[in-house]
C-alpha cells in the first residue's frame, strides 16, 4: 500500500460566506454523530488547537476544553457549517459549554484558520481530570451515544424538546432509578 503525501490544503470563505467552520474535538469527531445532527458529514481537515487541554469530565463520557498553557488539542475542523446547523450545536452543546472564536492550524501546517469552538462555561469544575481519548471512546462509547443522540434530535421535533442536557442524563440513567449507565 503506497502512501502520497497530501497536498496543501486552502480554505478560502470570503466575508459574505453563510457558512461556519467549527474546531470539534470529541464526539463531534464521530461522522456518526455529525450525520445524526446534519444529517450529512461537512469536509472537514484534521486541526491542532493550541493553548488548551481537552479534559475527562466525571459522570459524563464526552470532553471538555479550558485554556491551559503549553498544551494543545487535536481535532478537525468542520467547514461550510450552516447558521442552521450551528443552531442545532448551540443546542446539542447546551449551557455546558459557551461558543468561542479561536484560531486553529491546520495539521499539515499550510494555514492558520479562525474557527468556532465549544469550551467549557465552568472554568473551575472539579469535575475536570486527565486527558480524555477519542480512540477509547469510540470503541466504548461510540455506539450508545449514536443512540442517544438519536434521541436528542427526535426530541428537537417536540413542542417542548428536553435539553441536550436532559436526553443525555435520561439516557444514560436506568429506568426507574438514578443509577448512572457505563459512566466512569
Amino acid at each position: 500500500m503506497s502512501s502520497t503525501a497530501p497536498s496543501p490544503v486552502v480554505v478560502t470563505t470570503s466575508p459574505s460566506d453563510q457558512s461556519s467552520r467549527v474546531f470539534v474535538y470529541g464526539s463531534l469527531l464521530a461522522d456518526d454523530i455529525v450525520r445524526v445532527l446534519f444529517g450529512r458529514v461537512p469536509q472537514s481537515f484534521p486541526a491542532v488547537l493550541d493553548g488548551f487541554h481537552r479534559f475527562s469530565i466525571r459522570e459524563r463520557v464526552y470532553p471538555a476544553i479550558l485554556p491551559v498553557e503549553k498544551k494543545k488539542v487535536t481535532g478537525r475542523v468542520l467547514l461550510g457549517v450552516t447558521s442552521p446547523e450551528l443552531d442545532i450545536l448551540d443546542i446539542f452543546e447546551d449551557v455546558e459549554y459557551e461558543r468561542r472564536a479561536v484560531e486553529v492550524s491546520l495539521v499539515d501546517g499550510s494555514e492558520k484558520l479562525t474557527a468556532l469552538t465549544y469550551v467549557w462555561s465552568n472554568g473551575r469544575d472539579p469535575n475536570l481530570y486527565g486527558e480524555w481519548n477519542f480512540e477509547e471512546w469510540k470503541q466504548s462509547r461510540l455506539d450508545d451515544f449514536v443512540g442517544m443522540t438519536t434521541r436528542f434530535v427526535k426530541e428537537l421535533q417536540l413542542p417542548d424538546p428536553k435539553s441536550r442536557v436532559a436526553t443525555y442524563e435520561s439516557f444514560y440513567t436506568r429506568e426507574g432509578g438514578d443509577t448512572p449507565l457505563m459512566l466512569p
